[in-house]
């Protein structure tokens, strides 16, 4: 198999006023509750202010085509072709912005007396986590996706997800100093169980507590699910953890091995995010 996983040709309709009036909601809903742990975190808040213009840029040019991918598992509404899975993608990323703005305002983080990079980049480091929300409300907060359910998930869906859960959760911890003085804090030792840790939290939640997508592991022994699914997911979970503490400028300047320290320690967020996305979506 490739890809994400095929689909059936569910039966598309185009949505009536009031059809598209609940979807929206449930869209900023969505939002709200995937981004509301990050719209009240202050090193979001700063980040939005600090932060170069590229990394914030580069942020979002990542999250389209990952959005794009999590269309075929929840989405606005079902879809078949494409150009629906991208106008999905716009609306969601639009309301995004909208709910953002809203609460960013009311919580007096926005002002009109600020300038317009400042409140441009606090409301675009939220829309990644808001998006997300957006996407996922169909299948969350209204009715369930039948094309979600009837898909069969590959291999490369299965790594997919696990991505999609790790980035969200490691969003939420990866901008705050805690991150670097945990990973500070710890002896080599103890960066080891927190690695191996990660690796059986992440198999135990998948292949032990019957998850969905577990078809995938019939007649796989124990060694071949644990590398092929579990260790390629955590290497997926790693080079995701990495990535937000590169965008977010949490390496700097800092040697290989704090930088190697504090990827450890996010993983472990990342890894549990990874592990539930398989309930989640």
């Amino acid at each position: 198999m490739s890809g994400l996983g095929t689909r059936s040709q569910p039966q598309v309709s185009t949505p009536d006023t009031r059809t598209f009036v609940a979807s929206v909601g449930r869209a900023f809903a969505g939002a709200l509750l995937f981004s509301l742990p990050m719209l009240m975190t202050m090193e979001m808040w700063w980040l939005g202010f600090i932060l170069d213009p590229w990394r914030i840029v580069i942020m979002l040019v990542v999250v389209l085509p990952l959005l794009l991918g999590l269309s075929r598992y929840g989405g606005l509404r079902r879809t078949c072709r494409f150009r629906d899975d991208l106008a999905d993608v716009l609306v969601a990323v639009l309301v995004a912005g909208f709910a953002s703005a809203i609460i960013l305002s009311l919580f007096g983080i926005i002002t009109p007396e600020m300038r317009a990079r400042e409140v441009v980049g606090k409301i675009a480091i939220q829309l990644v986590p808001a998006s997300i929300g957006a996407m996922l409300a169909r299948s969350q907060l209204g009715e369930t996706s039948d094309a979600a359910e009837e898909q069969d998930e590959s291999y490369w869906g299965e790594l997919f997800l696990m991505a999609i859960g790790a980035l969200y959760l490691s969003l939420n911890v990866a901008p705050t100093e805690e991150m670097v003085l945990l990973a500070y804090k710890m002896s080599p030792w103890q960066e080891v169980g927190l690695l191996l840790l990660s690796l059986g939290m992440m198999h135990a939640f998948v292949y032990s507590v019957g998850f969905k997508g577990g078809s995938l592991s019939e007649g796989r022994s124990f060694f071949d699910l644990f590398l092929r699914f579990t260790c390629a997911g955590y290497a997926v979970v790693l080079i995701v953890s990495l990535g937000v503490l590169w965008l977010f400028d949490q390496t700097g300047d800092a040697p290989l091995h704090e930088i190697i320290s504090t990827t450890i320690v996010l993983a472990f967020p990342g890894a549990l995010g990874a592990a539930a996305a398989r309930v989640v979506l």
